[in-house]
């Protein structure tokens, strides 16, 4: 394979994924990565900070399509109700076979490996503060906007969590549609009834 062929970045990607599965995470070397890409390492910092940020090269794809969904939904639409279609529709990439297979690797990857969570994590919140931006933009106030987005963020990590183990899983929007029912679920519930204490 000629070192000027196009898409550099997705053959990074691929030989990174298939060295982290082969040989583990910790001992891929970027060194190896791009060597299996028949690239150098210099292309690869082209690309990517670390072998870490190979993993999560796609997030500001995911933030752009959320926002954009976001600033698309219908104006009366509440806010958690916006924000769960905007994950619901984000998965719409993630559904055909090698996708699944490739996500489903990552995740696990990423729930191996604490520096991964925490890079994770990091994205997380950075995804979150932009759905806040999203939601005032729409003339959410702040602090509506700030509990939603926390929660909004909550049912697409449980969502994608019920789908990335699913045995075999349904429709990615089912899995936050389902997560969304079940905070609203948890939200309605009575309080629980206090006995008088004794004397």
């Amino acid at each position: 394979m000629a070192r000027w062929e196009p898409d550099a970045r997705g053959r990074l990607e691929k030989a990174a994924m298939d060295l982290f599965i082969e040989q583990g995470y910790e001992r891929t070397t970027v060194g190896d990565i791009a060597a299996r890409a028949d690239l150098t390492e210099r292309t690869f910092f082209r690309y990517f900070a670390d072998k870490r940020e190979v993993l999560f090269s796609g997030s500001k794809d995911l933030e752009k399509m959320i926002l954009d969904h976001i600033a698309a939904a219908p104006r009366d639409l509440p806010a958690l109700d916006v924000l769960a279609a905007a994950y619901a529709a984000a998965g719409t990439g993630i559904e055909d076979r090698r996708a699944i297979e490739y996500v489903r690797a990552r995740y696990a990857l990423v729930t191996r490996h604490a520096d991964l969570q925490e890079r994770e994590l990091i994205k997380l919140a950075g995804l979150t503060a932009a759905t806040v931006g999203g939601l005032t933009a729409r003339g959410v106030a702040a602090p509506t906007a700030a509990l939603a987005a926390e929660l909004g963020m909550a049912v697409f990590k449980l969502g994608f969590e019920r789908w990335a183990t699913s045995r075999t899983p349904r429709d990615f929007a089912g899995h936050v549609r389902a997560a969304l029912a079940d905070l609203r679920a948890l939200a309605a519930a009575p309080p629980p009834s206090r006995r008088p204490r004794r004397a």
